[in-house]
């Protein structure tokens, strides 16, 4: 028992110390393990499962707006970078280098890859000719590095696995089009399918993407009350095909430059998961993410007839849905455990007196609720029941969400709700970046976004200096 008890014991709870709970479900699961390589991560099987299931589905949504598939070089030569003014001074702090090839020192120094917008431009320079070959919908999956300072497994690190689309347009309406619809890709796969509610909004002209016209964002809110950016959409309108001289020869015979789109997604994702649903016995996993959706667990496993059964259970239920047998030799308590901690949706016990009664438990990892099935009944039952689970997830995270969602008129208010009631506030803006530094400087949070779907004029005036107000801004500490 006492070993059975070690496996969650080993976590901190969420309540005492939000950031070690985090950390300990992220190496407890197994989904991590530290390197060598100060601030990157080596992500094991169980984390990069989920980050495939992730991209599979993500990839599959992108391809029905008709996006395809490619793939760019890792390095950018440093007079490629230094184009576009913006751009890269805002991800100057950041970039890695490479200064020599083998012994030799290179001529010029080669950027590893931090975005690619520089290279899809030189690339779209020589692709692009004619209004017949517009548009270009085009994404990579692949690693960028990023210099951070400060790093955190799947939140933050040095090097990390994502997603980034690169579009180009005929037209700045085209190029904005694109711009919200995979926005809402972003945000419709969230909500469908990692069961987290997201708010759709713009970034303010400070947090916007370094050279982009405009940028969108979907922004979550994690358990401990503080906001992560889940995933970005950016205009960049014609700046960069002015930077790069991407043009076009339009119908009417004129030379023109076109417009472009970037768009990403990271395994950051995959932190927001286990913030968003984990609990003190590790991750919660939505069963339409889960690489295991059911584990069957047999009880007194070496009674007569009972793993026979398991295993035909299994094989049955491998028809509706990912399923795995736990057939080790340890005791059914740690099995039950390690379920827990891995956060599969549904555990199925099996036992000899389950067998007498021709039925089986299913047990919800997210309530831990205990149902007794009739195994002529599971290949109906248990569809049903993760579909149910996805939902009530989906429900009970919107409602949290909900829950601490503050309005602020004054920046008395403000600052006491930011200390006092993690969240985001709902304060009113008025457009002056002096505001957003006083506020992030003063009480560390920032400008989350400038919502789509909600501009209720809750004051007149600006939340923080008093004049009046322009846009309502959801306003938040973060990742």
């Amino acid at each position: 028992m006492a070993k059975e008890k070690k496996l969650v014991e080993a976590i901190t709870s969420m309540e005492e110390d939000f950031a070690q709970w985090y950390t300990d479900v992220v190496k407890k699961a197994e989904l991590i393990a530290y390197s060598s390589i100060k601030g990157c991560m080596i992500i094991k099987p169980a984390g990069y499962a989920i980050w495939e299931n992730i991209q599979r589905e993500m990839d599959r949504r992108f391809k029905e707006t008709g996006v395809e598939n490619v793939y760019l070089p890792l390095f950018i030569p440093e007079s490629l970078l230094q184009k576009e003014k913006d751009h890269v001074e805002g991800f100057a702090p950041e970039v890695a280098w490479v200064t020599h090839g083998g012994m030799s020192p290179l001529q010029e120094r080669l950027c590893v890859r931090p975005t690619s917008e520089t290279l899809f431009c030189d690339f779209y320079k020589d692709d692009i000719q004619s209004y017949r070959d517009l548009p270009r919908v085009y994404n990579q999956w692949c690693n960028v590095v990023r210099w951070e300072k400060e790093t955190r497994p799947f939140l933050r690190s040095r090097e990390f696995l994502w997603q980034e689309g690169h579009t180009a347009h005929a037209t700045a309406e085209e190029a904005e089009e694109r711009t919200v619809q995979m926005l809402n890709v972003y945000a419709d796969f969230c909500e469908e399918v990692l069961a987290m509610p997201v708010i759709r909004g713009q970034k303010t002209e400070k947090e916007k993407f370094a050279g982009a016209k405009a940028t969108y964002t979907i922004e979550a809110l994690m358990h401990d009350g503080k906001a992560l950016q889940s995933g970005t959409s950016h205009n960049f309108g014609d700046g960069f095909a002015r930077a790069y001289d991407v043009t076009f020869t339009d119908k009417d015979n004129t030379l023109k430059y076109v417009h472009q789109t970037s768009w990403g997604s990271t395994t950051r994702l995959i932190g927001a998961l286990i913030m968003v649903h984990g609990d003190d016995s590790g991750l919660v996993l939505p069963p339409r993410i889960a690489p295991v959706q059911l584990m069957v667990i047999p009880i007194r496993q070496d009674a007569e007839g009972v793993l026979d059964k398991a295993n035909e259970v299994k094989d049955r239920l491998s028809k509706v849905c990912s399923v795995r047998i736990d057939d080790s030799e340890k005791s059914p308590g740690w099995k039950f455990s390690e379920q827990e901690m891995r956060g599969i949706p549904i555990r199925l016990e099996l036992g000899p007196k389950d067998l007498e009664k021709n039925q089986c438990v299913l047990v919800r990892r997210d309530t831990r609720e205990k149902m007794f099935v009739s195994l002529d009944e599971i290949e109906t039952v248990v569809p049903e029941l993760l579909e149910t689970i996805q939902k009530d997830m989906f429900e009970r995270a919107k409602a949290h969400r909900d829950a601490h969602i503050w309005d602020a008129t004054d920046y008395e208010t403000f600052k006491d709700t930011v200390e006092n009631k993690p969240g985001f506030i709902r304060g009113m803006w008025c457009g002056d970046q002096a505001c957003e530094d006083q506020i992030k400087e003063e009480t560390g949070a920032t400008s989350r976004c400038m919502p789509f779907h909600d501009q209720e004029q809750i004051s007149d005036v600006c939340v923080c200096c008093g004049k009046p107000a322009k846009k309502l801004v959801y306003w938040g500490r973060a990742y």
